[in-house]
């Protein structure tokens, strides 16, 4: 009776989600929308201006939007892809470092050691889009609708490094269990913290290095007690954009038709804007006269090597697809090699 009852609610929720006010046909189409993280550019500068401005003027007026920030919409990361399925949250965005928390598998796209560069995290995007939207729709009753990726994250450290060898022994600021398990297996020490407290931890040597974004890092002051930052990403932070397949179902065709479009115009400017402020950031950080909204320092950069790449392979082959399949199971490692294996030349293994 309770999960009826949840089904009836969550009918409910979709109904008025979707035209809260009025049942005529006349009157426009209300949509709300659970965005991305809120205060970064990526939600402030591109995704709410969309919904709010550019989508009533794509549909001439036929549709309204009003979006609030995922982070604080009060839902619990946990919650979103069971909320989009039932309809509860019947457009919705989630990072799939979160939705991988519940569903290992939809961690493959920014697995880390994978995607050192922008255009190689695009080609691993792009392998294995059709798996993740097959995914959304078949266990989620989600249609995909975009992919959106934040900044860089990079690694930056107190004592100069040249190379991913020279990690090991430091304590490095971690935020997942892959970047954790990855840094174990350069024998390194992961240990989690918060990004308000990372510069703290440096200057109180409870750790000598830290994962995050090369532009995030400027904002918090990680220029001023740092020597040396990598250009070679760590991982990056992808999200998916995707719509309840009744809440999608019930607009109509035309209306659907000129949101993909707006929409994959959307996702092209947040891939922009990402490879720009992982850019500015190297250059705020270096002290480069193309900084730009940074605060200028003095620090090393570290461009990728070719040692690196070869250690980055044997590390994604022997550590980070491993774990990865022993939390997401055999029929993740028939996904990698259908997918992904073919061109990377990484084969995964079930045993």
């Amino acid at each position: 009776m309770a999960r009826r009852n949840l089904t009836i609610a969550a009918a409910l929720l979709l109904s008025l989600a979707l035209n809260p006010a009025s049942a005529e046909e006349t009157s426009p189409i209300h949509l709300r929308i659970a965005g991305g993280l809120g205060g970064v550019i990526q939600y402030t500068q591109y995704e709410a201006p969309f919904w709010t401005e550019e989508v009533p003027r794509l549909t001439e007026g036929r549709v309204r939007a009003e979006i609030a920030p995922f982070d604080q919409s009060g839902i619990r990361g946990t919650e979103m892809l069971s909320f989009m399925r039932l309809g509860v949250v019947p457009f919705g965005t989630l990072t799939l470092a979160v939705a991988a928390g519940d569903e290992p598998e939809m961690g493959a796209m920014d697995l880390p050691a994978l995607n050192p560069n922008i255009n190689v995290l695009q080609q691993s995007v792009t392998l294995l889009r059709p798996r993740l939207e097959e995914l959304l729709r078949d266990r989620y009753n989600v249609q995909l609708l975009a992919v959106y990726t934040y900044p860089a994250q990079v690694m930056f450290c107190r004592d100069p490094f040249t190379s991913l060898d020279d990690l090991s022994g430091r304590r490095i600021r971690t935020s997942s269990v892959g970047q954790s398990e990855l840094m174990q297996a350069l024998g390194a020490i992961p240990v989690v913290i918060s990004f308000s407290g990372i510069v703290k931890a440096i200057n109180d040597r409870v750790v000598e290095c830290a994962i995050t974004g090369s532009m995030s890092g400027n904002s918090i002051g990680l220029q001023a007690v740092t020597s040396t930052v990598s250009r070679q990403a760590i991982s990056w932070g992808i999200s998916f954009f995707g719509a309840n397949m009744a809440a999608w179902r019930a607009l109509p065709p035309e209306i659907r038709s000129q949101l993909q479009a707006g929409l994959q115009k959307l996702e092209s400017r947040i891939w922009q804007v990402a490879q720009q402020q992982t850019e500015n950031g190297f250059a705020c950080n270096a002290g480069l006269p193309s900084c730009t909204d940074g605060t200028p320092g003095r620090m090393v950069v570290l461009d990728d090597s070719v040692r690196d790449q070869r250690r980055r392979d044997a590390l994604l082959r022997d550590t980070v697809l491993p774990k990865w399949i022993q939390r997401c199971g055999s029929e993740c490692a028939e996904v990698w090699n259908r997918y992904v294996a073919p061109t990377r030349g990484i084969v995964a293994r079930a045993d």
